[in-house]
């Protein structure tokens, strides 16, 4: 077993990745007086092109934990997790996340199962979903209702970024039932009610904040209704896990000439692949295609989930393979409206990518690699439905490219 020592956000540690509480950062800091914070204004934090880090992210050479391989954080970093830390002191969390017990699960796949009780137990309860185009209610809970303190700030791009037109208003909020270090919420301005179906503009800022994190193990996902989307409120998850996962070299074969659309081959589950490698007309394209995918996908009641990814180019790849751009992956799958409460873990955007966060000591003690593909092959398309769902997909692209 090993401990997640590779990270932005670690309490515990201190590495290159801790974060130095210089100036630039005060301000996105809580007055010390809660009484304040209502009034305090969210801070904004603005980015330009040069910030996009494209090259030089790589995974330390012998074990992810050695920090002296590691690279200094970004701003971007620095800020999310001093902000991010100070609510942990603050306890504005359900539960004081302490060093998860972390192993690779042997086998081919690579696994990397977590033990996280506290999330399982006190999470707040999903929200009552019947259907993938369910409408926004505001009666229910919705991220207009959290208290002021949650929110850490506005992640704002430069106008002149290439689709600075369509900018989203994007709140960055912790996740008051983290996963993970730094575990926060991408959401579009919260009183536009917008349902949980996935836009450009915070595609956009999700894609982004990978490319503005200088860890390899940032990452971003999207869950769709009966995809275990918990609040129908629009949201994408961002998180720090300091372990390579399979997707992120995953072989792949594309499935259009163009090469735009890829068919990622290795489990845990086959999924649909969209690669850029960085910012500008490329990264606007796949926005376009990753969001067509996704309103045929819901327009059809079909449930799917997203996660973003540092990676390597489509193709015959490796583990090991250079993290050259971003992967983002895409999978359909069976509704599922309601939790398990049975199962060691439940399936959504980071199962299908590798990780596990599993609810008990006992499943994660006893947890198998034929388990867990067993646990995520349960919750995919029937092969029929599934081809059918791979040729619209690939009629979708064509059609970009006439």
């Amino acid at each position: 077993m090993s401990g997640n020592r590779y990270t932005g956000c670690s309490l515990q540690q201190v590495s290159p990745m801790a974060v130095p509480h210089d100036s630039h950062e005060t301000s996105y800091l809580l007055p010390p007086n809660s009484k304040d914070w209502e009034g305090r204004g969210i801070p904004d934090f603005v980015y330009g092109q040069e910030e996009l880090v494209l090259e030089g992210i790589q995974w330390p050479r012998v074990a992810p934990g050695l920090p002296e391989d590691s690279l200094p954080p970004s701003r971007f970093d620095s800020v999310l997790c001093s902000a991010w830390r100070q609510r942990v002191e603050l306890g504005l969390f359900r539960y004081r996340l302490g060093e998860l017990q972390t192993q690779t699960l042997p086998g081919a796949v690579g696994f990397v199962a977590q033990l996280n009780v506290e999330r399982g137990a006190q999470r707040r309860r999903p929200q009552s979903i019947s259907s993938v185009k369910q409408a926004f209610d505001p009666a229910l809970f919705n991220f207009t209702k959290i208290r002021p303190g949650e929110v850490l700030f506005r992640l704002l791009r430069e106008p002149h970024l290439p689709g600075a037109l369509q900018q989203e208003d994007i709140l960055v909020m912790i996740n008051v039932s983290p996963l993970e270090w730094g575990h926060v919420l991408l959401v579009p301005e919260p009183t536009r009610g917008l349902p949980q179906r996935l836009l450009p503009g915070a595609l956009r800022a999700g894609v982004e904040a990978v490319l503005l994190s200088s860890h390899p193990g940032f990452r971003v996902g999207f869950n769709s209704l009966g995809g275990l989307a918990s609040v129908n409120h629009l949201h994408l998850h961002g998180y720090y896990l300091a372990h390579r996962l399979p997707v992120e070299g995953a072989p792949s074969e594309p499935l259009d000439p163009g090469g735009h659309l890829h068919l990622l081959q290795a489990v845990p589950a086959p999924g649909f692949l969209f690669y850029t490698s960085g910012p500008g007309p490329d990264l606007e394209a796949l926005i376009g295609r990753v969001c067509r995918a996704t309103d045929y996908l819901t327009d059809r009641e079909i449930a799917h989930n997203l996660f973003v990814t540092r990676g390597a180019p489509p193709g015959k790849t490796s583990p090991s393979s250079a993290l050259t751009g971003v992967r983002v992956i895409l999978w359909a799958r069976k509704s599922s409206f309601g939790v398990k409460e049975g199962e060691a873990f439940n399936v959504a955007l980071c199962e299908l990518a590798g990780h596990l966060p599993v609810k008990t000591s006992q499943d994660f003690s006893s947890l198998t690699e034929a388990a867990a593909l067993a646990l995520i092959q349960d919750c995919l398309l029937p092969p029929a439905q599934a081809e059918e769902v791979q040729a619209a997909l690939v009629a979708l692209i064509a059609q970009d490219e006439q």
